[in-house]
């Protein structure tokens, strides 16, 4: 670590007032502060000191990704072996390394994309580099299908952040959660590539893993056939486990839960809303189950995205309600509606996208009423009107 240090500390001259690479100063100061814990401190105003900073919450939700990302990696090589007939055949290595190879390139395409303009952002208006995209970077390849086309992605990556996080101010200042703006841009720009049955299992071999599956092959999640008015092929513990067709990070529960357990155990997420999506979902899944409709309530949380989605997404602090009440109306209001959307709306199975959505665009007023509420209490026990 000293010699990390050391050596940012010898480049440093270079990059302040005066030096010849000044103008790259907030780029030298994203790589240090990423490497490093800055030694810069408040010097006016009252300031909370904390042991955790923004950069330790992203890394924390990165490491709750991982038990998801690493799953979804076996499961698209899983889906494409199963789909050739070869999965009997094929080793724990090779079935994991196939889906490795599909999804790193995603990931690299978001992060190049996603903090290259980032980078450039920052150096254009001489701010600091922030490190909200570590988050997002990872979050939005494991929320579209594998065969999602790497230029789609890359447009999308640069939609979210310039349109829903930089003009806003970066980094605290976005009203939207970034992965579900690029989410929804790309299932309104492309909806073919984000729907259907064709675009869940990655169908050509890589680096001589997998096999090249037919053009005419398609395998629908359990969802899309939900949405096609049959009954899932899929079996329970399949479903909860992860093995079936479905966006990269969002199929297993268990490895969801694994993720929730790290975020609600170091802090870094809000159980209250994260409990009150649930809860708004068994509530309405339970309405429509009195009523006739066909999934039991607790079948909706083993398909599609609602798990992922109240996990890492609905939590988000910039993006969520801030007061305690808040979250659990916020919450309730997210995990209601995704039920909604699935259940009325055949053409459209998975409502989490756009309930999250919906929930980011109420936060702000939800906050402001409950703030009003307890202002308007205080000044009536205070006996002041």
């Amino acid at each position: 670590m000293n010699a990390i240090r050391n050596l940012f500390n010898k480049m440093r001259p270079s990059f302040e007032e005066g030096g010849k690479l000044h103008a790259f100063r907030s780029v030298f100061d994203g790589f240090e502060t990423f490497a490093l814990v800055p030694n810069d401190t408040s010097k006016t105003g009252v300031n909370i000191h904390d042991a955790i900073d923004s950069k330790r919450i992203m890394s924390m939700v990165v490491i709750a990704l991982m038990p998801a990302m690493l799953f979804g990696m076996y499961n698209i090589g899983y889906q494409n072996y199963l789909a050739a007939g070869t999965l009997a055949s094929a080793s724990f290595l090779e079935i994991f390394f196939y889906g490795f190879f599909a999804v790193l390139p995603k990931i690299l395409v978001s992060y190049i994309v996603g903090l290259g303009i980032e980078f450039a952002w920052a150096q254009w208006k001489g701010e600091e580099i922030q490190e909200g995209y570590l988050v997002s970077g990872i979050i939005i390849p494991l929320i579209i299908p594998i065969g999602c086309p790497l230029w789609m992605l890359a447009l999308a990556c640069a939609f979210s952040v310039i349109f829903c996080k930089e003009i806003f101010g970066g980094t605290g200042m976005n009203i939207f959660n970034p992965a579900i703006a690029a989410r929804m841009f790309l299932f309104f720009a492309y909806p073919s590539k984000m729907t259907g049955d064709t675009v869940w299992v990655a169908q050509n071999s890589i680096f001589g893993l997998g096999n090249d599956l037919p053009d005419g092959f398609t395998a629908a999640t359990p969802l899309g056939q939900i949405g096609q008015g049959l009954t899932p092929d899929a079996s329970v513990l399949d479903m909860a486990l992860g093995f079936i067709p479905g966006s990269i990070g969002e199929t297993s529960l268990v490895a969801i839960a694994i993720g929730a357990a790290i975020l609600l155990w170091t802090g870094i997420a809000s159980w209250r809303t994260m409990l009150s999506v649930f809860v708004g979902g068994i509530a309405l899944a339970l309405l429509f189950q009195s009523v006739g409709y066909k999934l039991e309530w607790w079948q909706h949380f083993i398909m599609g995205g609602f798990a992922f989605g109240a996990v890492f997404m609905a939590t988000d602090p910039v993006t969520s309600c801030r007061t305690a009440t808040g979250q659990y109306i916020y919450g309730f209001l997210i995990g209601a509606m995704a039920i909604i959307i699935r259940v009325m709306n055949a053409g459209y199975p998975e409502g989490m996208m756009l309930a999250i959505f919906f929930g980011n665009m109420f936060a702000p007023t939800i906050d402001h009423f409950i703030v009003e509420r307890n202002i308007s209490k205080r000044l009536k026990r205070g006996g002041t009107k």
